[in-house]
């Protein structure tokens, strides 16, 4: 196979502490209008504050929707865009966790383009351009400042939906670690649980066959060289700071090193896509109504481990990344890194059972068959994911128990693609 790589981006990104003070000049340089998208807490807050003043300073009206719901509805995305038309805002910012900025990228695509959210769910299905959008992101764990997906809650479906699209990639992001500081331990666990799936599942996902298509027929292609090196860089950052930033939110330190490793780790899904930790945790986290980075962490080894042998090369530089403390050949480290990612992840809260997250045993093959309706997230999962696969994982994950999730006999490179 020859080396593939495909990188989609923000036209401008800035990475670093007190950046957020270019907002203004930034925002001003592609609108005059701007309408701000975020959440009741962080409009409360005098970073808010500062950051409107940021742009009132450099000329711009704005108007501001501070509602902003976890797993937005798609009511929410409606309601926001029709006040927002009374604004008419040609320039759009998400300031808050990664709905508040999946909130701002939905309002966009109906600005431009009108109907509902429903119209463009799935990939490719947003037809143009959208209004330029500006993401600042508060929370260090979503990556959404830099990805082309937008992740909803849809009344009328049992689990969570995706509009992705390259054209839903915000114009810009300001990344400023300082707007983290302080976070609380709950929130740090959950978002860089979510950042630490991101990387894991972009470097051991699919890797599939780089045709001269492929890029215009999947916005998630799989890995390829790019994304590695954005996964690996998070898995390194977290590996050494997600701790020391869950037990003191004052790290300024671990704090930057957690927003730059999620920053990176946004950049490696937005092309290579996630797999089945973040499949499951759709309906998992409809019916537990747990935060979206609990869920996918707490499945993470479980997937890993079904995926252990057709990864084992992957797995292993994972664990020299984390800097496990073994001098092993590749099939002790690839079983080493999936202990030290469970073991990281316990140490910050994330519970290691689906039963500890309120699971109901009746509800294990449910949330398996729904499953495999993120049929994008599925196909990307480097070993064939069935229904069958689907509730080992979650029936494993229930129990505690990831003995007999790999299949001994199965292939270290499988015919959907492995290492080059």
């Amino acid at each position: 196979m020859t080396v593939f790589g495909l990188l989609r981006s923000p036209r401008h990104v800035l990475f670093g502490a007190g950046q957020r003070r270019a907002l203004g000049t930034l925002a001003a340089s592609v609108g005059r209008r701007a309408l701000v998208c975020t959440d009741a807490r962080f409009s409360s807050t005098p970073d808010f504050d500062e950051l409107l003043g940021l742009l009132r300073g450099a000329g711009m009206e704005v108007s501001t929707f501070t509602e902003t719901l976890p797993d937005v509805p798609t009511g929410q995305v409606v309601e926001c865009a029709e006040l927002a038309r009374r604004a008419a805002p040609d320039v759009v910012l998400g300031m808050g966790g990664g709905s508040c900025i999946d909130l701002a990228k939905s309002v966009t695509v109906l600005l431009a383009h009108g109907g509902r959210p429903q119209d463009y769910y799935g990939e490719f299905r947003v037809p143009g351009p959208t209004l330029p959008l500006i993401a600042l992101p508060t929370t260090a764990g979503t990556g959404s400042e830099v990805t082309p997906v937008a992740v909803l809650s849809d009344p009328e479906r049992s689990s969570k939906v995706g509009i992705s699209s390259p054209h839903i990639i915000p114009w810009g992001a300001v990344c400023d670690p300082e707007l983290t500081y302080g976070s609380p331990p709950a929130l740090t666990a959950s978002t860089g649980a979510d950042a630490l799936a991101h990387a894991v599942e972009a470097f051991t996902a699919i890797r599939r066959e780089p045709e001269p298509g492929l890029s215009a027929a999947r916005v998630f292609v799989g890995k390829s060289e790019l994304t590695d090196q954005y996964a690996l860089l998070a898995v390194r950052l977290i590996a050494a700071n997600f701790h020391r930033a869950w037990s003191d939110p004052d790290d300024l330190e671990a704090r930057e090193a957690m927003m730059l490793a999620a920053m990176a780790g946004g950049f490696a899904l937005g092309t290579a896509g996630t797999a089945a930790a973040h499949a499951i945790q759709y309906p998992l986290g409809a019916l537990t109504h747990t935060p979206h980075g609990v869920g996918v962490g707490a499945l993470l080894p479980y997937v890993m481990e079904f995926n252990r042998n057709v990864r084992e090369q992957e797995l292993a530089r994972i664990a020299r990344e984390m800097r496990v403390p073994l001098q092993g050949d590749d099939a002790e480290l690839a079983d080493a890194s999936i202990e030290a990612v469970a073991d990281l992840l316990a140490s910050v809260g994330i519970p290691r059972t689906l039963g500890e997250l309120g699971l109901a045993e009746d509800k294990v093959g449910w949330t398996a068959e729904q499953s495999l309706n993120a049929a994008r997230l599925v196909e990307n999962n480097p070993r064939r994911l069935d229904a069958a696969g689907a509730e080992r994982i979650v029936r494993a994950a229930y129990a505690g128990d990831r003995t007999g999730l790999r299949d001994e006999h199965e292939p270290l490179v499988a015919a959907r693609g492995g290492s080059l």
